[in-house]
């Protein structure tokens, strides 16, 4: 079952009704505002219900490594974002909408005789899991040494999802340069390299793979 958003399935009434039972609370952002630079010191799961946000690590040189981009349903918190973490920043990129839920009252099995509750958390359990699948691709990605590497190896993870050549690049390739954790300029030398050699093909945000 693929999950888009956590509260799936729940009707206006039924997700109003699990708002009163969590206690939730709503935050506000601004654009380049931190989120939550306190959550570090917080148990909580944190939704982003509007805007776009991202997961970034500053190095003790200042260069930063983007971990996660953060959209609309996007979940998070201490516990599954390593977070937890003093160069680990939550940074709005636009103005953004955050609800958050205290560990605490998500844990109660009281919850569990609601049905929309139930379903709530069966929506998490997959959202989670989906996370961990895509931390794991991004250890596979970061554990190569070489820039070349890191790029097929990128690549490869995107064709097995779909089976398809052309691979769009969900964000630009700068982000990507940061989702490698590779300099840019030099991200760029190495996928010039690939298209002379015959590996790929570019066309704005979208790679062909030549060699499938």
């Amino acid at each position: 079952m693929i999950v888009n958003s956590p509260f799936d399935e729940l009707t206006k009434s039924q997700k109003n009704k699990l708002y009163d039972l969590l206690e939730v609370h709503i935050y506000k952002y601004n654009k380049n505002q931190e989120i939550f630079p306190t959550l570090k010191d917080e148990n909580i799961i944190g939704i982003i219900i509007d805007g776009f946000a991202q997961i970034i690590n500053i190095e003790y040189n200042g260069n930063e490594i983007l971990l996660e981009d953060l959209v609309k349903d996007s979940v998070f918190g201490t516990s599954i974002s390593a977070t937890d973490n003093e160069n680990y920043q939550i940074i709005a990129k636009q103005n953004t909408e955050v609800l958050v839920i205290d560990y605490n009252k998500l844990i109660n099995p009281k919850n569990l005789k609601h049905a929309y509750f139930n379903i709530f958390l069966a929506n998490l359990f997959n959202i989670i899991n989906t996370k961990l699948r895509e931390k794991n691709e991004r250890i596979r990605i970061l554990e190569k040494k070489q820039i070349r590497d890191k790029l097929l190896e990128y690549f490869e993870i995107e064709y097995n999802k779909t089976r398809l050549r052309n691979i769009h690049l969900p964000f630009t390739f700068k982000d990507l340069s940061d989702y490698l954790a590779v300099n840019r300029s030099a991200m760029f030398r190495e996928l010039k390299h690939l298209k002379e050699e015959g590996f790929i093909e570019i066309k704005d945000r979208t790679v062909t793979l030549l060699y499938k």
